[in-house]
């Protein structure tokens, strides 16, 4: 694993193996919340060219996250539709983010988050706004996140392709919203989200 210089908070830097969460998919109107969290290997490519996924095509996305897969661990994380409905997309997500740090396979002293809160886990972990476009264990993490939703999206859209999951994956964009008027919600839309574009 690679050891990194941590600064905490009145602290002093330490020696830590660090792991980076985020999440994909708070946002959708369908599909489920996918959260990945991230340790390095001894040596991973295209270290230089890791980003925040949203800056990145969706095909570079996937081009890093088959680079990059060998030489990390990883642990994923799902909150369904179901689940976000019953518990709202907050708590949904942060539990899927405890679900990905548990399901690692690697020690990790402390836990970089992308965001403004951390999920209940027995691993020390520190919020982050903006950690997936400066942190790059968490911006792996970012990747991860949405390469593996995209490909859960995907997978809906040969099974619905009327509702075009494979272009906006689930997103509230105005063809998703005609989707949904001409044609009305699957089971993978979250309905207590808006699902009608007024």
């Amino acid at each position: 694993m690679v050891i990194t210089r941590l600064l905490l908070a009145n602290d002093l830097p330490i020696e830590a193996i660090i792991g980076g969460v985020d999440e994909a998919g708070r946002g959708a109107l369908a599909g489920p919340v996918v959260a990945c969290c991230v340790v390095f290997g001894e040596s991973v490519p295209c270290m230089d060219e890791l980003a925040d996924s949203k800056q990145l095509s969706e095909g570079r996305r996937s081009v890093l996250f088959e680079a990059i897969r060998p030489h990390i661990y990883l642990g994923v994380g799902l909150a369904s539709p179901r689940c976000v409905e019953r518990m709202n997309v907050f708590q949904a997500t942060l539990m899927a983010m405890a679900q990905a740090i548990h399901r690692v396979k690697a020690p990790m002293d402390h836990v970089i988050i992308d965001g403004n809160a951390v999920p209940k886990t027995p691993i020390p972990c520190t919020a982050l706004i903006k950690a997936d476009a400066c942190v790059s264990v968490v911006m792996a993490a970012s990747i991860c996140a949405k390469v593996i939703r995209d490909r859960i999206m995907i997978r809906y859209h040969h099974r619905y392709p009327n509702y075009d999951f494979a272009g906006h994956k689930g997103y509230p964009t105005a063809g998703h919203y005609q989707a949904l008027a001409a044609l009305g919600p699957l089971a993978i839309h979250r309905k207590t989200f808006r699902l009608i574009n007024k």
